[in-house]
């Protein structure tokens, strides 16, 4: 099938071992890592207790709206790219939080399509964020299981960070504790395009018929191709909207909104909206009553 750029994430992979790695050495955790006092003390600094969260009902993949460095930057009479530097401590944070609790997939809408029509510098500062960030972060994701994969139009994407994503892709392909999936230069929107275009291409050669095209093959031709649905989309700075993210992977994402901006978004608020998410009731077109039978009547 078709990709778009040449950094498409490889095929999901779903560890059978728990895992009890550390992150920096500071806390092991397997399954029932969240009742971990040491992660418990460090979450109740910060104004929730983990043992709010369950460890049986954790959302397999978690998606995230980075939004309000800008306004996090003005608040503190700061200029914007100083917010995306700060909003790079929280993504440190979100990053080890999931990996410590147990959550498989983390997709972080990094850069989108239309970011590319910021001033030239602040899309620069970005870029070079960016790079920063996989080259000193790339030893903890080996230490740690965690595999990187990117979404998007990675053909947009100028050396020298596209060697540097796809180095770090390729190191870290291997390690299957938990997924880091990063959109950049992407637009849900886009990819559904390139998907369409895709099932043309290949319904022309004779590939596919017209009764191959269902649902689940659709999905095979977008960029998160082999990775599971977002279960909670969480989206930072008081905005309710999902500005062309994931737009065909979200059907049945529960959906949570803070006001907290990025920047100051933590670990803490992080089990807030997993302990949000646990509380409500999933059911995918169905009843509830049909939901706790775990059976359509």
């Amino acid at each position: 099938m078709p990709v778009r750029g040449s950094l498409r994430a490889p095929r999901f992979f779903m560890a059978r071992r728990p895992f009890a790695l550390s992150l920096s050495g500071r806390n092991r955790c397997g399954r029932q890592g969240i009742h971990d006092p040491k992660i418990i003390s460090e979450t109740q600094k910060r104004g929730i207790a983990m043992t709010e969260i369950d460890p049986g009902n954790l959302p397999r993949h978690i998606a995230i709206i980075m939004d309000g460095n800008g306004r996090w930057a003005k608040q503190h009479a700061m200029g914007r790219i100083a917010g995306h530097k700060k909003g790079a401590d929280a993504v440190r944070d979100t990053v080890r939080a999931c990996r410590e609790i147990g959550v498989r997939v983390l997709t972080l809408y990094a850069f989108s399509t239309e970011n590319w029509l910021r001033p030239a510098r602040e899309v620069k500062a970005l870029m070079g964020l960016l790079e920063e960030y996989l080259r000193s972060e790339v030893q903890e994701m080996l230490e740690n299981g965690i595999r990187l994969a990117a979404i998007g139009d990675m053909e947009a994407l100028k050396e020298p960070i596209r060697g540097v994503l796809r180095e770090t892709i390729a190191r870290t392909s291997q390690n299957r504790e938990m997924t880091l999936n990063l959109a950049l230069s992407y637009g849900g929107r886009d990819e559904i395009v390139g998907a369409v275009k895709g099932i043309v291409e290949d319904f022309r050669k004779g590939v596919l018929s017209t009764p191959d095209i269902t649902p689940d093959l659709f999905s095979r031709y977008l960029d998160t191709a082999g990775l599971p649905d977002p279960d909670l989309l969480i989206r930072t700075s008081g905005e309710y909207r999902i500005s062309n993210f994931l737009l065909w992977q979200c059907a049945y994402t529960e959906f949570y909104f803070t006001d907290v901006l990025w920047p100051d978004f933590n670990r803490g608020e992080l089990f807030r909206a997993i302990a949000e998410y646990q509380r409500r009731e999933r059911r995918f077109g169905l009843t509830s009553d049909q939901v706790r039978e775990g059976r359509p009547e």
